[in-house]
């Protein structure tokens, strides 16, 4: 599933119940494994029958099941998963044609979402078939069955999708919707003619009935979980190629396929690496891509097996709009949702305790690929990125281990964070440049093909590495998949003689809110190297090491920085690199500012480390070396809220730096510009425009006015970053007229990106009046959430007090495996200590104690910003007053 709201490529891009029971279960290869249940596990399904009758138009469907079931232990009842669901007939028997034993009594439990059936007689161990009728609710959000309402050529239109990850497939079919309970689904649908219907396997029959409705059967799945189950239906359009035997397909809205043709050749050339990298080959006869309107504030695709749902922002490509960024996201989640089609998929996790196999190898996949399809891209360069996203999170006391331990839904959805997705895929990046990329991929094959159509554990998959790579990886893996935080390496001065230089290292532990932590132990891989010279490895093991490294100079530690650890050098250690910090390469130049801004600002180095090396960086240096400083600029900026003299100079400085790097690249791309040149514009514009840079603000404006006679005023490059600068800075008026471009918008893609600019307005009074916007139903079902959202950042207190005000109606436009976290999120972007006791109250009156991570993550924030804001910030303003005037 890739991650929603701002996608982990972006962020990467800006640098910036009662317990359950834990019972003994056979897994493949007749190993004995400790898995975690909430169902009773006295009966394990087989096979589920479903037939699946919607009623689009008044919200609801009615179905039937039959699920080939064996009780294992003796028993008079049977419980499953079921949500929102109503029953009108339950049978069991012991097969086709064999006496049927009605159910003497159903008990549902809305709160555990389970249904008990009871029979008089007793079941014996043995194999039986369970037949239940109900009926259910069609949603608005993405959970469950739901429809999503769209414009297509001004008339309007309603599809049905599924969303089961990670606990809604009893939404739609009462079930053991746990991944370890894994069975073959034959599904059919009773649809209108003329429309789409889509699930997992191919369409094997369609039958006219009588009243002008069809049948549409689907070929039986292979053994799969629940939460992957896909059923879609609507009036769609499909491209399909073939790749390796198998039929890729990527389905839209009528109309639509132009924006495809991307998202198509990238799934070709996906499925082509993947089928060589695993050394199993996809096993299903075809692979759609579902783009679907709207959006979700806990996700923006899923891996459902064979038929991968994605909303359409994140996989088409509208040429009036489309960016560099927007065709990098694109392939992103097309390389991210297919490497599930294996790990998650094929093999799945025995429980949420190891989402991250699923996730953090997904993520580390995407990047992998990323990189060999794309090489122009140089995406090798993110990596800093998505390891900073993970420390953000993972130096703060409230954070978790990668494998955690879950014991209910609501903790589930919760595992869906940048310590699953980002610190997995750095800790697997780490590992593999630790084992070596061959003994890496044998150790991944042997896994793959030993544990197919099976559940596992962390501890298998290393299992599998140490034996292919033949190094003793688990005891490191653990040490960074057991336990939280981030390993903190000090470096003593080296120390140079005989033309060789030694250092000793010192292992520590980061933490930003925890000054005098004990540090916990971990065994690091360190890679060093003099600058320029040749790298050497060893593990820190027991906190300390030495290391002798060849020639004499500047010692670079985490070269490469395939390291998940922070390095913390002596000053004059690090005046020596800041001296050298142009002639570093780009990915090194990125780690150091990253450190260096990370470290001052937990007071480990002087706050202004991160401006030294800023202000040293030359005009051309590698664009995503100022894409990180962009990007720490912009947040300084936003640090400085409520100080208008302080701001006025950091923006000063921001100016100073920006504006020759964006001069050099100018508004108009050059002809075959580099990708990553593309990107830089885009942001300088966004980040120039915040600090007050009277040109880029006019031209922006020219341009915008321009624009409504003169379309390549404003061409897809540039569009925008140029209306989030409009939006920015929105009076009233202009407010208006981006209010009446987004209501004519016919795309339902560009309506959704325009609303959500609404909610950018600097201006407190057009902020609330996107604000009151968001719950009308002018925006769409999906589209009101996200503009609160973006409300929240610039007036996080503005958005959170109007969501308290209106919370029975905010749930109703947030998917609920969103509810817990989205409160908290708008919340915890304030510096206000006043939103602390808001955020408390809240968690008190609405969520149970198990669902509580999210609020305490958003506290710990709020009180690391505002401890950056008295301690740290005046060190930047003696620094901007002595270098910056």
């Amino acid at each position: 599933m890739q991650r929603s709201l701002i996608s982990l490529a972006v962020m990467a891009l800006l640098g910036l119940s009662a317990g359950a029971p834990t019972l003994v279960a056979a897994a493949p290869a007749a190993k004995v494994t400790q898995v975690t249940t909430q169902l009773p596990r006295t009966a394990v399904p087989t096979h589920y029958a479903v037939s699946l009758t919607p009623d689009a138009a008044n919200s609801s469907f009615s179905a039937s099941v039959t699920i080939a079931l064996d009780v294992k232990q003796a028993t008079s009842s049977l419980t499953l998963n079921a949500a929102d669901l109503k029953f009108s007939a339950a049978a069991i028997s012991a097969g086709p044609g064999k006496p049927q034993q009605a159910a003497s009594k159903t008990d549902i439990d809305a709160d555990k979402q389970t249904v008990t059936f009871h029979f008089a007689d007793t079941l014996k161990p043995g194999s039986y078939q369970l037949k239940l009728d109900y009926t259910g609710v069609i949603g608005t959000q993405a959970s469950g069955l739901f429809s999503l309402d769209y414009d297509n050529g001004g008339a309007k239109k309603r599809a049905l999708y599924t969303q089961f990850e990670n606990s809604d497939a009893r939404r739609m079919i009462p079930s053991w919707d746990e991944p370890f309970y894994k069975a073959t689904f034959a599904l059919e649908a009773t649809v209108p003619a003329g429309q789409m219907a889509v699930s997992n396997m191919p369409v094997s029959s369609t039958t006219k009935l009588a009243d002008g409705r069809e049948l549409v059967r689907f070929a039986t799945s292979p053994k799969m979980s629940t939460y992957l189950l896909f059923f879609g239906l609507g009036e769609f359009d499909r491209a399909t190629a073939v790749q390796d035997g198998v039929e890729l397909g990527v389905i839209t809205q009528k109309g639509a396929l132009g924006q495809a043709q991307f998202a198509l050749d990238s799934s070709r050339d996906v499925l082509k690496e993947y089928n060589d990298y695993f050394g199993v080959k996809y096993p299903l006869p075809k692979l759609d891509n579902i783009a679907a309107p709207g959006r979700s504030q806990f996700f923006s695709a899923m891996e459902n097996w064979g038929a991968i749902f994605t909303f359409e922002n994140s996989i088409l490509l509208d040429p009036r709009v489309a960016t560099q960024s927007d065709k990098e996201v694109s392939f992103l989640v097309a390389a991210h949702e297919m490497a599930h089609q294996w790990f998650g998929d094929l093999v799945t996790m025995a429980w949420w305790d190891d989402l991250w196999l699923n996730e953090g190898f997904a993520s580390w996949m995407e990047s992998r690929t990323t990189t060999r399809l794309h090489p122009e891209w140089n995406w090798e360069l993110r990596a800093v990125g998505t390891r900073e996203g993970a420390m953000e999170q993972d130096a703060l006391a409230t954070t978790h281990p990668i494998v955690q331990h879950i014991a209910t839904v609501e903790q589930a959805s919760q595992a869906f964070d940048n310590i699953t997705y980002s610190k997995g895929e750095s800790v697997i990046r780490m590992l593999e440049n630790y084992v070596g990329e061959e003994g890496w991929r044998a150790g991944v094959r042997s896994y793959i093909a030993k544990h197919a159509y099976g559940n596992t554990v962390s501890d298998d998959l290393w299992r599998e590495v140490e034996k292919a790579a033949h190094k003793p990886v688990t005891a490191i893996a653990h040490d960074f998949t057991l336990q939280p935080g981030v390993p903190l390496i000090r470096v003593a001065d080296a120390v140079c003689k005989d033309g060789k230089t030694t250092i000793q290292l010192t292992q520590g532990e980061f933490s930003k809110d925890k000054e005098n932590k004990k540090p916990l132990s971990w065994r690091v891989p360190v890679i060093a190297q003099t600058v320029g010279g040749a790298t050497v490895r060893t593990v820190v093991s027991g906190g300390k090491a030495s290391m002798t490294l060849p020639g004499c100079g500047a010692v670079l530690v985490n070269a490469g920085q395939s390291g998940y650890y922070r390095t913390l050098y002596t000053d004059k250690a690090f005046g020596a690199l800041a001296k050298g910090f142009a002639t570093m390469p780009t990915i090194d130049q990125l780690g150091l500012l990253s450190d260096s801004w990370a470290l001052g600002m937990a007071g480990l180095m002087p706050a202004s480390s991160f401006l030294d090396l800023a202000n040293s960086a030359p005009v051309d240096a590698a664009p995503q070396v100022w894409q990180k400083i962009a990007g720490v600029l912009a947040g300084l900026h936003d640090s400085y809220e409520g100080k208008p003299e302080q701001r006025a100079a950091l923006d000063r400085f921001a100016r100073a730096r920006l504006a020759p790097v964006f001069a050099r690249i100018g508004w108009t791309a050059a002809k075959d510009e580099a990708a990553p040149v593309a990107n830089l514009r885009e942001t300088l514009i966004r980040v120039l425009g915040e600090v007050g840079d009277d040109s880029v603000i006019a031209e922006a404006r020219r341009r915008y006015a321009a624009s409504a006679t003169d379309k390549s005023a404003m061409p897809a490059a540039l569009r925008r970053p140029i209306l989030s600068v409009i939006a920015a800075s929105a009076d009233a008026a202009t407010w208006d007229q981006m209010r009446a471009a987004a209501k004519a918008e016919q795309s339902n893609m560009i309506k959704a990106q325009m609303y959500d600019l609404l909610g950018s307005a600097s201006d407190k009074a057009q902020a609330q009046r996107a604000l009151d916007l968001a719950l009308t139903d002018e925006p769409g079902a999906t589209a009101g959430a996200s503009i609160i959202s973006h409300v929240a950042s610039n007036h996080p207190d503005l958005a959170f007090d109007f969501a308290i005000s209106h919370r029975d109606q905010i749930d109703k436009i947030v998917d609920g495996a969103s509810r817990s976290r989205y409160f908290p999120g708008l919340g915890g972007r304030s510096a206000d200590p006043a939103m602390i006791g808001k955020l408390q109250a809240y968690a008190r009156q609405y969520l149970p104690a198990d669902a509580q991570g999210d609020t305490k993550q958003a506290i710990a924030a709020i009180e690391y910003r505002i401890k950056v804001r008295t301690k740290r910030l005046p060190q930047i303003d003696a620094w901007l007053k002595q270098h910056a005037g």
